[in-house]
């Protein structure tokens, strides 16, 4: 993620030109917009801020009275207001007459990206002021991992997959002991914190038939006990250090010595769209086209319908992962959305199908792709190729 001061005005420029735009308008206000939370100052955030980034020259900060300190030794030109008619006038000064990219997707076709609240949008079309989405801005400086933010993230993908292989091996044994969801949730945690992870919530666990809820959440005294030759799914996400790039991840297990033929296929099925997804994204890296984030979502669907199973794939592939486990940058989408986005260097995404089969079992697999050096590479390093069992 970039700050304000460190952005590269000419690849700004560049883009700007693309999309048509003057300059990038960007807006806060209580934190409503994590994409200028991340580039701009921090402060307490409690009155609308505008920053206006111009194809060339200095850059405008439009800022209330009561909350300056932040930008203390900016940079640039800063425009104070108090009253709402001294930000109208400011607003206009500025901005009137130009086109504006600011965060926002038409239709709201990709709510990731539609962060701007609809008045301020009607406020500054009202003064004469284009708006236009900057989506590519925002992947570009908004959701693109540092040096330091691909070392957390890697530290944490491997130590996940440490826990997740542990806490399997540990589950798929007690069937019939009376182990709840819960209880492994709890474990889990545990084992999390030992490892040095931060959590911002509790891993997803979930037997049996509840493994076809996606989101599901035990609870407990209402969850259930792990049975003997039940799947057991577990999803669980953290990061080194609090505002780390976490790492998101999906394991499967089963409690029982031999799988029988028709979970095994569906965990097949589920696998092989993972590594379609990837190989997809991958060919179009190596052949210099755009790595567009929907035609990750239709490599896997694929695997899944030719399967027979299409109906029970009932979410996107992925999601883009920056400071925010589900970032702003491009989904692998062509279901929930349609996510025409590209990828870019030094972003990332969760790569996850799965097939959900009501009151019977649910099977996912998740791992990482990050865009580094040497293309998309996938943490952790060697994902899941079998269910866990008991041995």
């Amino acid at each position: 993620m970039t700050a304000l001061a460190e952005l590269d005005r000419a690849k700004v420029t560049e883009m700007l030109e693309q999309l048509g735009a003057d300059g990038w308008l960007l807006f806060d206000f209580h934190g409503c917009n994590p994409v200028a939370q991340r580039i701009l100052p921090g402060g307490m955030g409690t009155r609308r801020l505008f920053v206006w980034v111009p194809r060339t020259g200095a850059i405008t900060a439009i800022v209330h009275r009561i909350e300056m300190q932040p930008f203390d030794g900016f940079d640039g030109t800063i425009v104070p207001y108090a009253r709402h008619a001294e930000l109208h006038d400011a607003l206009r000064t500025v901005l009137a007459g130009k086109t504006a990219a600011m965060e926002i997707s038409p239709r709201d076709a990709v709510p990731y990206i539609d962060r701007i609240p609809w008045g301020v949008i009607d406020l500054l079309q009202s003064l004469g002021v284009g708006v236009v989405s900057s989506a590519g801005l925002v992947t570009r400086f908004a959701a693109t991992w540092t040096a330091a933010e691909t070392a957390d993230h890697v530290r944490a993908a491997e130590t996940l997959r440490e826990v997740a292989l542990d806490a399997l091996a540990k589950a798929v044994r007690r069937a019939g002991t009376g182990y709840t969801e819960s209880a492994m949730q709890v474990e889990v945690v545990g084992a999390m914190e030992r490892a040095g992870l931060t959590l911002t919530s509790h891993p997803i666990v979930g037997f049996g038939p509840n493994a076809a809820i996606p989101h599901y959440e035990p609870h407990p005294g209402a969850d259930r006990v792990l049975a003997a030759n039940e799947v057991v799914l577990l999803d669980l996400w953290g990061g080194m250090r609090p505002g780390a790039v976490f790492a998101d991840q999906t394991w499967m297990g089963f409690a029982g010595t031999a799988v029988p033929e028709r979970v095994g296929a569906v965990w097949q099925t589920v696998r092989e769209a993972r590594d379609a997804a990837i190989a997809a994204l991958r060919s179009r890296v190596a052949a210099g086209e755009p790595v567009l984030g929907y035609l990750g979502d239709q490599a896997a669907r694929a695997v899944i319908e030719r399967a027979g199973y299409g109906e029970y794939f009932v979410h996107r592939t992925g999601h883009s992962i920056d400071r925010d486990l589900h970032g702003s940058g491009p989904h692998l989408d062509d279901y929930e959305t349609h996510d025409d986005r590209a990828l870019q260097p030094g972003t990332g995404c969760s790569v996850e199908p799965g097939i959900y089969l009501p009151g019977d079992f649910g099977v996912r697999t998740e791992v990482n792709l990050y865009w580094g050096k040497s293309g998309l590479e996938v943490t952790p390093r060697r994902p899941q190729t079998a269910l866990v069992t008991i041995t």
